[in-house]
């Protein structure tokens, strides 16, 4: 029975311990890195704000339709007529009427018999007529029609304009704007990639400090059941204090690059924490993988195919299709501009109804045309964009170059690696060999404990070397993945 309650207790105490530390993988490294990265974050954002900036330049090409409307306030109307044209206007049939009594004075007063008594008869009768009152009414209805009520003044326009021939800015830069859009994917994905290389780098550098700690811990019970060995031979006197000693100071230099490699696995393990937004004394641990990617050599490497994934060659080919859209636009400055307008104004007073307390209005439609001249600016702007132009192919080709050497190089050193490991893995099976015999030696009384002790440094620094090795081919694969753009 106590047995069965021991044997439970265990099995929760390693239940609890397993559930409280992480085991994590490289593709979940991976992964909440990408989730918890803030430049990641903001290329996102980025490319969002090019995306609207795109459709911004789109609208550039599309009809614009706009209204204002405005109030205005005087102390004083506008007035057409002054205040002496007023008052003729308005006494127009008095002045009428007398000068037609003028005329039939001057014209019938030179008859020979009774000139002046008909014409003041017609005179007196001309002035029992309602002509001069019918006149001065008329005149009086004039000057109120052309009174303009504008002290209180509203007005209105809707216009409607549309861009014809803008001498390709518009085109261009919609075009620029695509590839800015284009630009700012790109960048997200090379940010995503160094943000993943990253990580695979405090990966397995846990790894390999996980390993190294592991082959201290080996070489340190070694040496533990070395001492504790020649402490009875000593005792049997078969061995001198001297052997001990020295047994003894290699066991403490053995504990202490066992503290060393736990200390260091422990920051390992805060840096890769830390660069997967997890918090520094996060508990977790990680899932070894066997090192080793495939990569085709040097000789079947397509280089073309690694300038076309590359994303700087990406990045250099649309700044080059951006400075030829900056030429365009640039050229465009001497190119005539075409622009359809219309529109519907209104106001109140109607100005096209007498200046009546009402709203009126008219459409409008029109071209405008502008044709430079003389803009000896936009020529040197043309230049200025051209050698633009050739500056970014001239960066192109020295990039080209500069990938192609990267490649070579990351290929060799990979290559060289795989030489090292193959020597590595030569020499740990020697020194297996040798601490084999070693060991057996000692046992048999034929070898010294400063003998076995070497053998044993020789198998653990032998170990180490393709631990390294490992490692190295591990990560020399990545980075020649990451220079042919995979």
């Amino acid at each position: 029975m106590n047995r069965r309650i021991i044997l439970v207790a265990t099995i929760m105490m390693l239940a609890s311990t397993v559930q409280g530390q992480q085991l994590l993988t490289l593709d979940q490294c991976r992964q909440r890195a990408l989730d918890a990265n803030k430049g990641l974050k903001m290329s996102e954002e980025k490319c969002n704000e090019t995306a609207n900036l795109k459709n911004v330049a789109l609208c550039q090409m599309l009809p614009k339709v706009g209204a204002v409307g405005g109030y205005v306030w005087t102390d004083k109307s506008v007035n057409l007529l002054s205040d002496d044209q007023k008052e003729r206007i308005s006494h127009i049939g008095d002045q009428v009427q007398s000068d037609i009594s003028a005329s039939l004075h001057h014209d019938l007063g030179n008859l020979p018999i009774g000139g002046e008594a008909i014409a003041d008869a017609l005179s007196n009768a001309l002035g029992n007529t309602s002509l001069g009152t019918n006149l001065n009414n008329m005149g009086n209805d004039v000057v109120q029609g052309l009174e303009t009520d504008t002290r209180n003044m509203g007005i209105g326009l809707v216009s409607v304009t549309q861009p014809i021939y803008m001498g390709g800015k518009l085109r261009a830069l919609y075009r620029s704007a695509q590839l800015a859009d284009r630009l700012s994917n790109v960048e997200y994905d090379k940010k995503r990639e160094e943000t993943l290389i990253a990580v695979d780098e405090a990966y397995w550098q846990v790894v390999s400090v996980k390993q190294k700690k592991a082959l201290a811990e080996q070489y340190a019970d070694l040496l533990k059941q070395l001492t504790e060995n020649v402490e009875e031979m000593v005792k049997a006197e078969v061995a001198t204090n001297g052997d001990l000693a020295k047994v003894k100071v290699k066991y403490n230099e053995a504990q202490m690059s066992l503290t060393k490699a736990t200390n260091g696995l422990a920051l390992a393990k805060m840096l890769l924490a830390q660069r997967c937004g997890m918090p520094l004394d996060s508990d977790f641990d990680i899932s070894d993988m066997a090192p080793g990617i495939s990569i085709e050599s040097t000789d079947s490497i397509d280089m073309e195919q690694v300038w076309q994934r590359r994303h700087e060659m990406q990045l250099l080919r649309i700044s080059d299709s951006v400075a030829q859209q900056a030429v365009v636009m640039a050229a465009s400055s001497l190119k005539p501009n075409v622009m359809a307008m219309g529109g519907y104004m209104f106001s109140n007073p109607n100005v096209f109804n007498g200046f009546q307390n009402e709203f009126g209005g008219t459409m409008t439609a029109g071209v405008v045309v502008n044709i430079p001249i003389l803009h000896p600016g936009g020529i040197y702007s043309v230049k200025a964009a051209k050698a633009k132009q050739r500056e970014v192919a001239y960066q192109r080709e020295e990039a080209q170059e500069m990938i192609e050497l990267q490649v070579s190089k990351l290929n060799y050193e990979r290559e060289l690696a795989f030489k090292k490991l193959d020597e590595a893995q030569s020499n740990l099976q020697q020194a297996v060999e040798n601490m084999k015999l070693a060991d057996e030696s000692f046992k048999a009384g034929v070898c010294s404990s400063s003998d076995l002790m070497a053998a044993q440094t020789a198998w653990m620094q032998a170990k180490s070397e393709v631990l390294d090795a490992e490692i190295e081919i591990q990560m020399s694969s990545v980075y020649l993945q990451q220079a042919m753009g995979k």
